[in-house]
């Protein structure tokens, strides 16, 4: 371990044990972030692809979060069964849209198999070089801890992505879905460990209400998805009741409005000047999905925090270029 890496470790063990904005978060090494494990690798949010992540070695799993009809905290992206990525207990990729992951209890779940993309379908064709893991099933939250536990990687955090949207009826409540996630996180010992983040930040204020230990991310998108809203009138439904044009129409001072220590925005609406501005206001900054070598390369240039991404091997050949501390691949088998 090199000397910048030393000292980001001492202050992780010194930092208060309340309190995320106490924390040195600007001080820890480049944040090198598996966007669903290494979805570009491997089937999104399986334990084989956190077990790629980790063999390629990245320092954060980045992961997305439901909870079934029973309670159970399961790692998945899409509020409904994917057809794209889902097969049925009879083996066969699923025809349409499935069941609500919020409307199965946790064997139910576990009956579908997500280890293989549905040939010819646009989304197989952009992550062709993914490979399967027939058999995989939806993780729990804990399976995920545990396999990091096992595996001995101690320096290895967690992001996870509550998944909710405003007026979703496929979504969890936010306060208990809060809730769950903080005494999940406490029971397996990970406070020190975990980010928290949602483009719906209504779990974000939760959770800076009963787990303040836990650093916040405020996730942004101003493309395909507009969670700012920029000049409707009233606040997005996506803010938690905060309005952008209340902060002047800048997406960083609504952030730091709203209490997140990170702003976690799609790549393509980050600017060097946006950066710059956010790091006055205090926030790290680790934009999202970043996949092309040349904008990872880019991005590093500007200044941001980390990075999170599908090919987490093309961002170290990139760290390891600009003469960046590599974290240290793990065997997870």
């Amino acid at each position: 371990m090199n000397l910048a890496r030393a000292l980001a470790a001492l202050l992780l063990l010194v930092a208060p044990a309340q309190g995320a904005d106490q924390r040195a978060v600007e001080s820890r090494p480049f944040d090198l972030q598996g966007h669903r494990g290494a979805r570009g690798l491997a089937p999104e949010n399986t334990l084989a692809a956190f077990a790629k992540a980790l063999a390629i070695g990245v320092s954060t799993l980045e992961l997305d979060l439901g909870m079934t009809r029973d309670g159970i905290l399961v790692v998945h992206h899409d509020a409904r069964l994917n057809p794209d990525t889902t097969r049925g207990p009879d083996g066969q990729f699923l025809s349409e849209v499935g069941p609500a992951i919020r409307s199965l209890t946790f064997a139910e779940l576990s009956g579908y198999d997500v280890g293989r993309l549905k040939p010819r379908t646009p989304y197989g064709r952009r992550l062709a070089a993914q490979e399967p893991a027939d058999g995989a099933r939806i993780p729990r939250l804990a399976e995920v801890f545990d396999l990091v536990r096992r595996a001995g990687a101690d320096h290895v955090r967690f992001n996870i992505e509550t998944k909710l949207a405003p007026g979703s009826h496929d979504s969890p409540d936010p306060e208990p879905f809060a809730k769950a996630v903080a005494e999940a996180v406490r029971a397996a010992g990970m406070e020190r460990r975990v980010i928290v983040q949602s483009f719906d930040w209504r779990t974000l204020k939760a959770f800076e209400a009963i787990a303040p230990e836990l650093v916040r991310s405020c996730l942004t998108s101003e493309g395909h998805f507009d969670t700012m809203q920029k000049g409707v009138d009233g606040p997005s439904p996506w803010t938690a009741g905060l309005d952008i044009d209340q902060f002047g129409g800048s997406v960083t001072a609504l952030v730091k409005g709203a209490g997140c220590q990170v702003w976690s925005p799609s790549f393509r609406d980050l600017t060097e000047e946006r950066l710059s501005g956010a790091k006055e206001l205090g926030l790290a900054v680790i934009p999202w999905t970043v996949n092309a070598p040349e904008n990872m390369a880019r991005l590093i240039d500007w200044g941001v925090d980390g990075l999170i991404t599908d090919y987490p091997d093309r961002a170290r050949a990139v760290m390891a270029a600009k003469g960046l501390p590599l974290p240290p691949p793990v065997d997870a088998r």
